[in-house]
């Protein structure tokens, strides 16, 4: 993983039954020379078709009484060792912040959402009564990714255009996934990179990281609560 800034760094330490001052443990990186990791802006992607689109219904409540009640999801790039460009889908589930799946593409298309869908339906039993929020990008608002929450009875959500505070909570999760996994490794096949995701998504983040949203507790410790 990446260097977590000192607040993060004080959470971990504490865990470890040591207590010191978010100043004192900046202090101590800054003297070790370590530096929390810069994450890189979220690209442009290029516009499609649009089926349908849907209201805001999460309306910035990022607060869920219950698992698979609110899940969030978008994109991210990856590059390989040779420069190839792979793309992330992501689902996060507001409860407890936890991966609920992640997937990988050579396309960023409406295959890989609804695939990367697929995969967190599976996961968690095809929950009822659940709420998916996104951005207005053309992979969630073509027929094939809209139809498909159709078919799940899935409400979908959406961002307003260019309003990236909407999907703050995956906006978070990608600063997080690019800076403590992105920006330190490189891979040179696909096989590397989806085993290494699945294993920062459903081991490292979902299991040891703490985060803030739940308290610093981690995503399991505060699934294991509801």
């Amino acid at each position: 993983s990446g260097n977590p800034g000192y607040r993060m760094m004080r959470v971990y330490l504490l865990r470890a039954k040591i207590s010191l001052s978010n100043t004192t443990v900046l202090k101590y990186m800054q003297e070790l020379g370590i530096r929390s990791t810069v994450t890189p802006k979220k690209p442009a992607y290029k516009k499609g078709d649009c089926y349908k689109k849907f209201e805001n219904h999460l309306n910035r409540k990022f607060h869920a009484e219950k698992p698979n009640e609110k899940w969030c999801t978008d994109f991210t790039y990856i590059f390989m060792e040779d420069g190839r460009k792979r793309y992330n889908c992501s689902i996060i589930d507001l409860f407890d912040r936890s991966v609920v799946a992640a997937l990988n593409s050579s396309h960023i298309d409406a295959e890989l959402a609804v695939q990367t869908l697929k995969a967190a339906l599976e996961r968690n039993y095809h929950p009822k009564n659940l709420m998916l929020h996104s951005d207005q990008g053309s992979q969630y608002t073509s027929r094939a990714f809209t139809d498909y929450c159709k078919e799940e009875g899935i409400e979908q959500s959406m961002s307003k255009a260019g309003c990236p505070y909407d999907n703050s909570p995956m906006e978070s999760f990608y600063g997080t996934f690019k800076a403590e996994f992105i920006s330190k490794h490189r891979f040179s096949t696909d096989e590397e990179l989806n085993n290494a995701t699945m294993d920062y998504a459903y081991a490292y983040y979902n299991h040891i990281r703490p985060h803030s949203s739940n308290g610093y507790m981690t995503p399991f410790e505060k699934r294991m609560q509801a």
